[in-house]
């Protein structure tokens, strides 16, 4: 529910396979005109046929950090993870490395490379993703990079990595990337982190309603139970 940029998700359940007693249609006897409207099919229980993750867009909060940058509307961030592959997150807790790149908070370098000078006095991240440095002595803003997002077809494909980080799969299809604001992608905002999408309220309400039917199936397990001995007793 704390986790920066966190989606949840939804568990998705199919039957299993049926024990064929009577097949519906099946000649009922007779002359073999009647026919059974509608069999005995015993069903095998139930298992989870898929997790799907929910998208929705998490709440931005405040933070302060000028390197903090959310993301409003589709889209994820970049980052080279030490295999050489390209991660993408949500996560957009960044800080700057020795070298003065922007990286993650495990070190992931954000991709394309953005290096702040070290002689800057202050960052603007624009809603564009356009990145300029303010030096001292110069009233000109500087531009030192340049942020782009990446979309994924179906992003509940994306393989979940750990750390906030996905992998694309050929599932999610390949990425389209493109600059923030561009149409299909979302926008970026300095000093603010993306919050969980995970909505308290309704989450324990869940647990409640799923203990309640626990509590009621329990009690009508009893209660048979009890109903069988008092009909034991009377033979």
């Amino acid at each position: 529910m704390n986790t920066t940029g966190f989606k949840r998700q939804r568990a998705a359940f199919q039957d299993l396979l049926y024990q064929q007693e009577t097949r519906p249609g099946s000649a009922a006897g007779g002359d073999g005109q009647a026919k059974v409207p509608t069999g005995i099919q015993i069903g095998a229980g139930v298992k989870t046929g898929g997790v799907y993750r929910i998208t929705e867009q998490g709440a931005p909060n405040q933070t302060g950090n000028r390197y903090d940058i959310a993301i409003q509307g589709r889209g994820y961030f970049q980052v080279t993870l030490p295999s050489g592959q390209i991660g993408f997150t949500r996560d957009g807790s960044f800080q700057l490395s020795e070298q003065g790149e922007l990286v993650t908070a495990d070190g992931f370098r954000v991709e394309p490379a953005i290096v702040i000078p070290p002689e800057a006095v202050d960052v603007a991240i624009s809603k564009t993703g356009e990145v300029q440095v303010k030096l001292a002595n110069d009233p000109a803003l500087q531009t030192v990079g340049q942020i782009q997002l990446a979309t994924f077809v179906n992003e509940s494909g994306l393989e979940a990595q750990g750390g906030s980080l996905f992998l694309e799969t050929a599932s999610s299809g390949q990425p389209t990337v493109a600059a923030p604001g561009q149409p299909g992608f979302g926008d970026t905002l300095q000093g603010f982190v993306e919050a969980s999408n995970v909505n308290p309220v309704s989450e324990i309400t869940a647990l409640i309603t799923a203990q309640r039917a626990y509590e009621m199936n329990s009690r009508v397990v009893k209660t048979a139970d009890e109903m069988l001995a008092t009909s034991s007793q009377l033979r």
